[in-house]
């Protein structure tokens, strides 16, 4: 806490230079940062404040022999506690776009129809958790499989740090289960790939040459109404440098369409730029790896026993319908405790 007062000293002056808003985009970064130093201390000295509050309660209880005072403070314990591990897990969430949005990909891999209904099983599981958290979540681009399943969607889910809690979820997803689709009931395995990248607001900027752009339209094949499907108002946007493809068919406007898939690849552009950079290119963009065994991170078991593994944090849990509904966030958390490990290590490998 100590360094975080220091900082907000330092921020405190380097905000308060005439010049500031000379460079509107540092000028940003350093009042966002400004505030999010001074929440931090802020519910540091209320929590500290509420601790001596509740030894206060405890030695009268002790000395008035009084339960309920006792239990009041137990109380206010409890309550300082389950604070403290919310700003815990805040602080985890840190980095620069953790706070944004998120655009989540999936896209059926190794397994034919298996492999399609397995993506649209894991299209409704990112879906509930979305309405657990009350995130916004709008279907950006869906490409329905032949016979049953997706091949692909697009999902905006938008609510603060979405980016950073879905940021774990990105790898290839793999599905072990008796296959409703074979006469002989035998057990396949089925892959889906995620791809999470954020949102971008107006304070990161990327800049796209329109040389370096292929665009096709065409008729939206989703729900929308006569209108969408009759008019080629769908867009698909190539970046050649890179092979990245977006597409967006969920407006009537092939203007709007084409707004959010710049926007869908803008996104996807900077969190390949920030891969790269972090040396980390293959481990992260998944769209570079083949979406099978080699590559997955995470595994649902629902034949011969019930179980799903993260295969980075080795956690694993017993009760698969409640994941597939949804509840991911003790998956999220151990990745996230994960990261904030691997950071202290290079931290204070750095020091030494």
């Amino acid at each position: 806490m100590d360094s975080c007062r220091i900082r907000l000293q330092e921020l405190e002056r380097l905000t308060a230079e005439p010049n500031l808003w000379d460079d509107p985009n540092r000028a940003q970064k350093l009042t966002k940062e400004l505030a999010d130093c001074k929440s931090i201390i802020d519910s540091y000295d209320e929590q500290e404040k509420a601790l001596e509050d509740a030894e206060v309660l405890l030695e009268l209880a002790r000395e008035e022999d009084d339960e309920s005072v006792a239990a009041e403070a137990q109380s206010a314990l409890q309550e300082i506690d389950k604070t403290l591990s919310q700003m815990e897990f805040t602080q985890m969430l840190s980095g620069e776009m953790d706070h944004m949005g998120a655009l989540l990909s999936i896209n059926a891999g190794a397994g034919g129809v298996e492999a399609r209904d397995w993506a649209e099983m894991l299209e409704r599981m990112y879906l509930r958790w979305g309405t657990s958290r009350n995130f916004k979540t709008e279907i950006l681009d869906y490409q329905a499989g032949d016979e049953a399943g997706i091949n692909s969607v697009t999902i905006l889910v938008e609510g603060k740090y979405a980016y950073g809690l879905l940021k774990a979820e990105t790898g290839v997803h793999r599905l072990v289960r008796i296959s409703p689709f074979d006469a002989n009931s035998r057990r396949h395995t089925s892959f889906a790939s995620v791809f999470v990248s954020a949102d971008l607001d107006d304070s990161i900027e990327v800049e796209v040459d329109d040389k370096d752009l292929r665009v096709d339209v065409y008729r939206a094949s989703g729900a929308g109404g006569q209108h969408v499907n009759k008019t080629e108002s769908a867009v698909r946007i190539t970046h050649m440098p890179t092979g990245i493809v977006v597409q967006c068919q969920n407006e009537r406007s092939q203007h709007k369409n084409r707004a959010t898939a710049m926007r869908m690849l803008k996104s996807k552009l900077y969190e390949l730029e920030l891969s790269k950079q972090e040396e980390k290119m293959e481990a992260i963009y998944s769209e570079k790896k083949a979406i099978d065994f080699g590559s997955q991170i995470r595994s649902y078991v629902l034949a011969p026993y019930q179980m799903v593994t993260d295969l980075r944090t080795e956690l694993k849990v017993g009760n698969v319908s409640a994941v597939l509904d949804g509840d991911l966030d003790e998956f999220i958390n151990a990745y996230l405790l994960m990261l904030a490990g691997r950071k202290a290590e290079e931290t204070s490998r750095a020091r030494t």
